[in-house]
């Protein structure tokens, strides 16, 4: 939060130019560009080395953030920096929108009402939520192809563009930085409209099939006036993934470790989860089904919100995400903002439903969509919506309050209400975004055959229907089985699809399809599914065999399958493998199939081309439109041809049907300067259809405009020069890589099979090239072949490497190929030697976790780097941990009360775990020391952590043992009342953590406090409960819950290993022993014995 004495941050938004005010003044829409300046929290710098975070759950799927840099700090202080802004404005709706960051709608300002619709953040605050780092809140976050969008703290591109009609729309486009599709959303308004439309279109760029989802995120200010209202007929709502369920908006069961029915008991109408307040915690939810289209959130104390609208048979995601009201919510509000306070997100999925629920989209498929908001005011929470009006229905007094609004002028419109037909009310009314209407009707709202209507000139532009909520409770997923428990080869491949198409981060599919594969070995479903595995990982050999055998099966009584992916996949392995004769004719008979022509009448074309045949590129090309890359073979087939005219007509063409594609701009002379990645992959496009001189041109200089999305450094040369090599321009190529040698490699994180190309012909053409093998050494890592990667690792470090990236990289291979983790641990020391860093100094130690080095040693390796120890917050909580461990108590607790600290979201709870542990250990030491009411004092200030800690604490998270030593304090003191209702406290159950937790240190103290309020039969139950987990520690596996949302694994390192296991089960073995001795000494345990040893 701001300090007192400081004025609080406030964006001010300017005033329109002069050309656009006359626009606005005459009733149209303006829209201009103009800087803000907004109070910024400035992200941290991206972290140099690469993670490969392969089992990381985030959002529910994978977790998977290579080749972004991860940025792990964000600044404690604000200062004013300019933000690029494109402003956009009618009558009625005042939007401001941020390009460089992911084109979100930053402020959405209804006019009319003076209400900020859409929450407006006055500062820019990153949190650690996103997929790479930084996170902001408020306004509208555009997410794509997977929740958070990868690029949310990313520039894109933008133009404004004025259409026929007076309406504007501002285009953005990007790359997604991970799957390298492209993205396109506009945001437009139109004269004498509230309504905001955003057009997306979504491509495939890639030569496979992908998957992916949209979420439209909106926030809006929170309060317990604030209500969340979803269609009529929503009788349930589904946790992520649908792992579990609860009725809505009543919910019926305890929903989050929230029992919910418990607090309605207390306090009526707690158990609504429409309503913010009532949520205590964070929690998710999406509505299971749906007949209706709309859904929204409405401000009771301003009485305003808004309507989102989009069609639902392509559109059915409706969510509602909260932090919560309650302390975990307060303390993500000060990680967010300084003093606009909490927020409700209110998503809205296209081709999705739930978090994760991914769609597929086919190589080259382009999906087109359109979204609506608007908002509203005077009618309450809406019933029904359409995107010309909104309804508002509820009971008032013995009556029935009908109120609407419309989203333009309607003179003389008509409302209506009816039951069975028979008109009961009419009324005549303007309506408008400024002209509400409201009305009593003499009926009672819940009456069976009520219908409310708006009417204008003779059209019914919005009815609702009385209706009773969906029957039926939804289905709850569940995990799949193991392969070797599944019957069939059908469910063994459905449950392969399911995984690949969900990104499941723990459970993999490739053993799915191996059992299929093993009970038939030319299930070509399998096969094929498995043979795109391989090729995504360069394993061409391994991929033409399996798709080789799928189209054997497949073609084995028939020569024309009905599907021609194996054939299309089978033909992109040949032309990997330089066979361009293979690949064609696979390709073609691809094309016999309508889902794979468009993709494979491409890559024909590009063949085509490459082999100087422009005629049949040309013709191919046009088959295989509207591909915008097929264009794009058009315009260069008809230069090839001599047609120079015609290739600057047709790519002028293309650029005023996309102004904002990159490659087509590169086509008609445009520089690409916004990401280093954008333009390698324009110049691989172009030099797959052999049109190396342009590839050439378009990668001439290096882009290091966005260090945060990566830079290109040596990656750049090892392509020209393979692009080189390929045309027969050898010494050219070889000046290339000798290039390559003396490069920066900073940021330089390969991804993609264009990368994996280049960089085997860099080591084939020199094998002691220590730089191409480092980075073909990354590049294999990523892709999960990590014996192929030490090899290559081993080669670079061995042959005098000096860059410590790849010294650390060696360290991951070690421990993932050969268990190694002593030369694992000597290389990072090494890598540490080379360029002293954090990260590596918080690997290290992880490492030494793996190893089972002792708690003395651990600390002494970090101290002798103790000047890198301040710059991470994950660094300096194990260092306080390890100075408890040791005893140095005081210093642990002033790093934990002198710092300040930001977690990452879904890896809260350890600085709150460290600060009572440091306090506990000062007040037993206080205790032992005779100073009672010290140590009372000390505990009863850390119930509420500070909020330099960054974190609150859940109500499952209960501080057991501060209570019990609390207890004891008091006791010392002579409150021996005090003492009991402190005990009373430790054993409390609560409402707001139901659900049951495993057996750990808070258990022992449970005991205790058992034994303290002699109640001997509930003590002697936590030394057998401490026990049994013990047992079920030693003989459990390294398995994240198939449906974890959020385990934000940040190193590449699994420090679950069993040798962690032992160490947690003895622990525990220990306190249940030492529980059990303390209840043999009967009147002995009012000065508790020191847990931490």
């Amino acid at each position: 939060m701001t300090d007192d004495t400081e004025a609080p941050s406030r964006i001010e938004l300017p005033a329109a130019p002069a050309d656009q005010a006359a626009i606005l003044a005459a009733g149209g829409v303006a829209c201009w560009s103009e800087p803000l300046w907004i109070d910024t929290y400035e992200p941290g710098e991206p972290d140099p080395y690469p993670l490969f975070l392969d089992r990381r759950v985030y959002q529910g799927s994978s977790g998977k953030v290579y080749p972004l840099p991860m940025i792990d700090s964000v600044a404690h202080e604000k200062a004013p920096r300019q933000w690029q802004a494109i402003h956009l404005e009618n009558a009625y709706v005042r939007l401001a929108l941020l390009p460089e960051i992911g084109g979100r709608i930053h402020i959405g300002y209804d006019k009319v009402a003076g209400y900020d619709f859409f929450y407006r953040n006055n500062v820019i605050k990153p949190a650690l939520v996103g997929l790479a780092g930084p996170w902001i809140s408020g306004g509208v976050e555009f997410n794509w192809p997977q929740h958070h969008r990868p690029a949310t703290f990313l520039p894109v591109d933008a133009r404004i563009e004025r259409e026929a009609d007076g309406a504007v729309v501002v285009w953005h486009s990007d790359l997604d930085p991970l799957q390298r599709m492209r993205g396109v959303h506009g945001v437009r308004l139109r004269p004498g409209s509230s309504l905001i439309e955003l057009e997306a279109a979504l491509h495939n760029r890639t030569d496979v099939p992908q998957t992916f989802l949209w979420w439209a995120n909106v926030a809006a200010r929170a309060h317990e006036g604030y209500q969340s209202f979803f269609p009529d007929d929503v009788a349930f709502v589904a946790d992520h993934a649908r792992r579990a369920i609860t009725a809505f908006p009543r919910a019926d069961r305890p929903y989050y470790g929230v029992d919910y029915p418990a607090l309605a008991a207390e306090r009526p109408d707690a158990d609504r989860i429409d309503v913010y307040s009532n949520i205590p915690v964070p929690t998710s939810y999406m509505i299971t089904d749906t007949d209706d289209s709309f859904f929204g959130g409405y401000d009771h104390t301003a009485d305003a919100g808004f309507v989102h609208w989009a069609d639902r048979a392509i559109s059915p995601g409706k969510k509602q995400w909260t932090w919560g009201d309650g302390a975990i919510g307060r303390a993500w509000d000060d990680q967010l903002t300084d003093d606009d306070g909490p927020y409700v997100e209110l998503m809205a999925g296209v081709y999705t439903d739930n978090q994760p629920d991914f769609s597929w989209m086919l190589p080259g498929e382009t999906k087109r969509f359109r979204q609506y908001w608007y908002p509203v005011h005077g009618t309450g929470a809406v019933r029904q919506a359409t995107t010309d009006a909104a309804i508002g229905v509820r009971a008032e007094g013995d009556g029935t309050r009908i109120t609407t609004i419309a989203t333009r002028a309607l003179p003389a419109a008509v409302i209506e209400v009816r039951r069975d037909g028979g008109l009961l009310a009419r009324w005549d009314a303007d309506l408008g975004p400024d002209a509400p209407f409201a009305a009593i009707a003499g009926v009672t709202a819940g009456s069976a055959g009520l219908e409310v209507r708006v009417l204008h000139a003779g059209e019914t532009l919005v009815v609702w229907r009385a209706r009773a909520a969906n029957a039926g409770e939804p289905w709850v997923a569940t995990a799949p089985p193991l392969p070797e428990d599944i019957a069939s080869n059908d469910d063994l491949f459905a449950t392969a699809v399911h995984l690949l198409q969900y990104r499941h981060p723990t459970r993999s599919a490739v053993p799915y399809l191996h059992e299929a594969l093993r009970r038939d070995p030319a299930d070509s479903r399998a096969a094929t599914a498995l043979g795109s595995w391989h090729l995504a990982r360069g394993e061409y050999d391994a991929a033409r065999d399996l798709l080789g055998a799928a189209t054997a099966r497949l073609t084995r009584h028939n020569l024309n399958p009905r599907d021609g992916e194996a054939a299309y996949l089978l033909g992109l392995v040949h032309e990997r493998l330089g066979d361009d004769h293979a690949a064609d004719r696979c390709l073609a008979k691809a094309a016999w199939s309508a889902a794979f022509a468009p993709a494979a009448m491409l890559a024909r074309a590009r063949i085509a081309l490459r082999a100087g045949s422009a005629v049949v590129a040309l013709d191919l090309a046009r088959s295989a439109a509207p591909i915008p890359e097929a264009g794009r073979i058009e315009a260069l087939a008809l230069v090839r041809r001599g047609e120079v005219a015609a290739s600057v007509a047709r790519v002028a063409e293309l650029l005023a049907a996309d102004p904002l594609d990159p490659a087509t701009g590169a086509l008609a002379g445009e520089s690409i300067d916004r990401d280093a990645r954008t333009a390698l992959d324009v110049g691989a496009e172009f030099a797959r259809a052999g049109a190396v001189d342009e590839a050439l041109a378009v990668t001439a200089a290096a882009v290091e405009r966005t260090p945060s999305a990566g830079l290109a450094g040596p990656l750049r040369h090892y392509l020209r020069a393979h692009w080189l090599e390929r045309s027969g321009r050898a010494g050219d190529a070889a000046g290339e890589r000798a290039l390559a040698r003396g490069a920066s490699a900073a940021l330089s994180f390969p991804a993609g099979l264009d990368h994996f190309d280049a960089l085997v012909a860099a080591v084939a053409a020199d094998p002691d090239d220590v730089v191409a093998a480092g980075l073909l050494g990354m590049w294999l890592l990523d892709a999960g072949r990590h014996a192929d990667a030490l090899a290559h690792l081993r080669s670079a470090t061995e042959g005098g490497s000096t860059d410590p990236v790849g010294w650390r990289n060696l360290a991951i291979a070690l421990v993932a190929v050969e268990g190694d983790d002593a030369a694992a641990d000597a290389a990072l020391t090494h890598a540490l030697s080379l360029r002293p860093d954090a990260r590596l100094l918080l690997e290290r130690d992880v490492l030494a976790v793996r190893r089972g080095t002792d708690a003395a040693t651990r600390l002494s390796l970090l101290e002798t780097h103790a000047v890198l120890l301040d710059a991470r917050d994950d660094l300096a909580v194990r260092h306080a941990n390890l100075l408890l461990d040791v005893g140095r108590t005081d210093e642990a607790w002033i790093l934990l009360t002198t710092r300040r600290f930001r977690p990452f979201e879904g890896g809260e709870g350890l600085v709150i775990a460290a600060f009572d542990r440091a306090s506990c250990a000062l007040a037993e030491r206080l205790l032992r020391e005779s100073a009672p009411a010290e140590a009372a004092a000390l505990l009863e200030a850390g119930f509420v952590p500070p909020s330099s800690l960054g974190e609150g604490r859940h109500p499952a998270e209960r501080p057991v043992q501060r209570w019990v030593l609390l207890g004891a304090a008091r006791a010392a003191t002579g409150n021996a009342t005090g003492a009991a209702e402190a005990w009373r406290a430790a054993v409390a159950p609560s409402p707001l953590a139901v659900a049951p937790r495993a057996a750990d240190e808070s258990t022992y103290w449970t005991g205790m406090a058992h034994l303290h309020l002699a109640d001997g039969t509930s003590a002697a139950a936590a030394w057998d409960a401490l026990d049994a987990r013990a047992t079920a520690l030693r003989t459990a596996t390294d398995e994240v819950g198939y449906f974890a949302t959020s385990v934000p694994e940040l190193t590449s390192f699994d420090a679950a290993t069993a040798t962690a296991r032992a160490a947690m089960a003895d622990r525990l073995g220990r306190l249940a022993a030492r529980g059990r001795t303390q209840q043999l000494s009967a009147g002995t345990a009012e000065v508790p014995e020191r847990t931490d040893a």
